[in-house]
C-alpha cells in the first residue's frame, strides 16, 4: 500500500490538526466514566498500542501503552507524565507481528485515509483484543444537534465507517457495547453536550470536535442563532429539556471489540 498523504503537520486522515487540533487538549478531556470500559474491554492486558493516540486521552486505562500519532500538534498536547508518541500512521506500523497484549483507537479510525489496512496493521502487531472506541453511524442523526446544524451530523455519519465494517476488518470474534454518555461528560465530543446546549455555542467546543471543520461558516452562524433562538424562547426546552436531567445519553457511542 502506498503511504497516505499527510499535511505539513504531519497529519494524514481527513482533517489537519496543525490548523483545527489547537483546542483538543482543554475541551477534549478523558471522562473516568468512559475510561472504565475501555479499561474493560482492554482486559488484563499489560502492553498495549494506542494508534491514533492525538494527545493521549485514556491512556489511564492501559498499563503500558505505546502510542502512535503522525499529527505534531497533537503530539505537543500530549502530557508531561505520558510518554512521546511515535511519529507513524495506522496504515504502516512500525512493530513486529504479535508486538503487544492488545490495541486500541479512540475516536481515530473514521479519520484515517485507508480504515481497513490500518485495522489489518492493528490487528498484526496484536495477540489479544483490539478495541476501537468510535461512533455508530446509523445513529449520529437521532441527536438533537441534527435540527439545528444537519450538515455536522450528515458529515458525522459519512465519515464513520459502520460497525459491520469495522468488525469484518479485524476478523476474529468481535461484539459492539453501547457506551452511556454522563451528563457531565469531560470529553467534549458533540452528544457529550446532550444535556447542556449553551456549552455547544462556544467556538472553542465546536473546534474540538473535527466534523465542524467541514463547514463552513454559513452553517456555523445559522446553528449559533437558531439555537440561541429556541433556548431564549423555550423551544429547545419544550423538545429536549428532559435531556438537563437525564444521567446518561445512549447515542451513538461505542465499543468494537475483536479477538483472534
Amino acid at each position: 500500500m502506498t503511504a497516505p498523504a499527510r499535511t505539513k503537520d504531519g497529519s494524514a486522515g481527513d482533517v489537519d490538526y496543525g490548523t483545527v487540533g489547537s483546542g483538543c487538549s482543554s475541551s477534549r478531556r478523558p471522562d473516568e466514566r468512559i475510561a472504565r470500559f475501555i479499561a474493560e474491554a482492554l482486559g488484563d492486558a499489560r502492553t498495549v498500542l494506542n494508534a491514533g493516540a492525538g494527545a493521549g486521552s485514556y491512556e489511564n486505562a492501559a498499563q503500558t501503552v505505546t502510542a502512535v500519532e503522525p499529527s505534531e500538534s497533537m503530539r505537543a498536547q500530549r502530557p508531561v507524565q505520558l510518554a512521546p508518541a511515535i511519529d507513524a500512521v495506522a496504515e504502516h506500523l512500525p512493530f513486529a507481528d504479535g508486538a503487544f497484549d492488545a490495541a486500541m483507537t479512540l475516536f481515530s479510525v473514521h479519520q484515517w485515509s485507508d480504515v481497513q489496512a490500518g485495522l489489518r496493521e492493528m490487528r498484526r502487531v496484536t495477540r489479544g483484543p483490539v478495541v476501537l472506541l468510535t461512533c455508530d453511524p446509523t445513529r449520529v442523526r437521532d441527536f438533537w444537534l441534527h435540527r439545528y446544524a444537519p450538515e455536522v451530523l450528515e458529515t458525522e455519519a459519512r465519515r464513520y465507517p459502520t460497525v459491520e465494517e469495522l468488525a469484518s476488518a479485524l476478523g476474529g470474534t468481535g461484539c459492539v457495547q453501547s457506551v452511556p454518555i454522563p451528563l457531565d461528560c469531560t470529553d467534549g465530543f458533540n452528544e457529550a453536550y446532550y444535556g447542556r446546549p449553551e456549552l455547544l455555542l462556544d467556538p472553542a467546543a465546536r473546534q474540538a470536535c473535527s466534523a465542524w471543520s467541514f463547514v463552513d461558516d454559513a452553517v456555523r452562524e445559522r446553528f449559533d442563532h437558531g439555537l440561541r433562538h429556541d433556548l431564549e424562547t423555550g423551544a429547545w426546552e419544550e423538545d429536549f429539556g428532559h435531556l438537563r436531567h437525564q444521567a446518561t445519553y445512549e447515542g451513538s457511542l461505542v465499543i468494537v471489540r475483536a479477538t483472534p
